[in-house]
């Protein structure tokens, strides 16, 4: 049987869209051009596509409960990113601390703590930190967000080549998001237990164990919900202690 050139360059065509980077299967996890770095947890790290946390991408973390290591979790990169880039803390349930951070290896002098008044102004604040790209990385905590929020987040994070974490409720996991990498975090003895519900890739069956007992400051309590990086304050003394903890 004859094969007519059309069809022999369409499938040559079709085969050279699969060998690119930019093209993945549902069965695999996606590879792209896009920028990432690593967790600095191997384990969670092979479960990711590019094997590391996305820039320039809304990633979800959704907590149990404020406190219970995801902060943690990010210690690696945040610890890497302040070196050379500031790092926005907008909204957090804990009032950082500046030598728990020395500790970490955190250069505190280019944390940036922002608190502000309501939600619709924490969202703004992160909105022009990714656009006019004064920060390395944003943690953003926000208890409940619109998908209209949600989608500007994306945008904004979309455009810059700054790394954007969204902190929000393990409820809000029940929620559509456009965020192309979700994670649920629930407290594990020794560290955290990660549930990847979503990513570019297939669905990810069971939760990871990701190890925190070897963090530097020692582990974080089980029975108490807190950071070791933050102590919780009243909003009058926070806002007056704030000045000599960060920058």
């Amino acid at each position: 049987m004859l094969t007519s050139p059309l069809t022999i360059t369409a499938e040559a065509r079709i085969a050279g869209q699969l060998a690119m980077r930019d093209v993945w299967r549902a069965s695999e996890l996606a590879i792209s051009r896009s920028t990432t770095c690593s967790t600095g947890h191997a384990a969670l790290d092979a479960q990711l596509p590019n094997s590391g946390w996305p820039r320039s991408a809304l990633i979800e973390v959704l907590v149990q409960q404020a406190g219970i290591g995801e902060i943690q979790l990010l210690q690696p990169t945040l610890a890497s990113l302040s070196r050379t880039q500031r790092i926005a803390l907008i909204q957090p349930p804990y009032l950082p601390h500046a030598m728990a951070c020395k500790s970490w290896g955190i250069n505190e002098r280019n944390l940036l703590w922002l608190r502000s008044a309501s939600s619709a102004d924490a969202l703004w604040s992160a909105e022009q930190i990714l656009k006019n790209g004064s920060c390395g990385a944003v943690i953003l905590w926000q208890a409940n967000v619109r998908p209209e929020a949600l989608r500007r987040l994306n945008l904004a994070a979309q455009s810059t080549d700054t790394w954007l974490w969204l902190m929000r409720p393990l409820s809000s996991s029940a929620d559509a998001s456009p965020s192309p990498l979700r994670l649920a975090l629930r407290p594990a003895l020794g560290g955290v237990s990660v549930d990847i519900i979503k990513r570019r890739g297939p669905h990810c069956d069971a939760p990871l164990f990701v190890s925190l007992a070897d963090m530097p400051a020692g582990r974080h309590s089980l029975e108490t919900p807190h950071e070791i990086t933050a102590q919780r304050t009243p909003a009058v003394a926070a806002a007056r202690n704030a000045a000599p903890v960060l920058v």
